[in-house]
């Protein structure tokens, strides 16, 4: 590791811990030259995620776009924002974990929809609403069906 005050590529590591989240260690290091300590982190490097669109274009990963359509299908209902940002945590980190460099929309869409529907049926409905585009009210009242027999088997 370099110093940051000489320059010198040799140090050696007095302390290391682990940072409070748990998403990096921090290390104390002295200058085998200057004998100056600087602190370092140490963290995963995550691979970037691309987004192939519907019409085919691609875009990066945008953590804030999933979150802001649960917030909104979640909107009234009796969903906390810690709820939401765990929910949008486990589907970034199951993406990552996919290990896939481009993932279609239509995958974090149908991902997003599997949650909501364990979440909050209405929740559900209002993002399926919006991310299977229903073109009138027989889409609409075809995924109520499918909602209402799930339901029924569940009892």
């Amino acid at each position: 590791m370099k110093c940051p005050f000489c320059g010198e590529i040799d140090s050696k590591v007095i302390d290391s811990r682990i940072s409070r989240e748990g998403l990096a260690v921090r290390r104390r290091r002295e200058c085998m030259a200057c004998s100056r300590r600087f602190t370092t982190y140490e963290r995963i490097e995550e691979m970037p995620i691309t987004m192939i669109k519907k019409d085919g274009r691609r875009e990066p990963f945008d953590r804030n776009k999933i979150l802001m359509g649960i917030e909104k299908a979640c909107q009234k209902r009796p969903v906390s924002v810690n709820t939401i940002e765990q929910l949008v945590d486990d589907l970034e980190r199951e993406l990552q974990e996919i290990g896939e460099k481009e993932i279609s929309t239509s995958v974090v869409g149908e991902m997003v929809m599997a949650r909501l529907h364990e979440l909050d049926t209405v929740a559900y409905v209002r993002f399926a609403s919006v991310y299977r585009e229903f073109k009138d009210i027989n889409d609409f009242m075809e995924e109520l069906k499918v909602l209402l027999n799930s339901a029924k088997e569940k009892e």
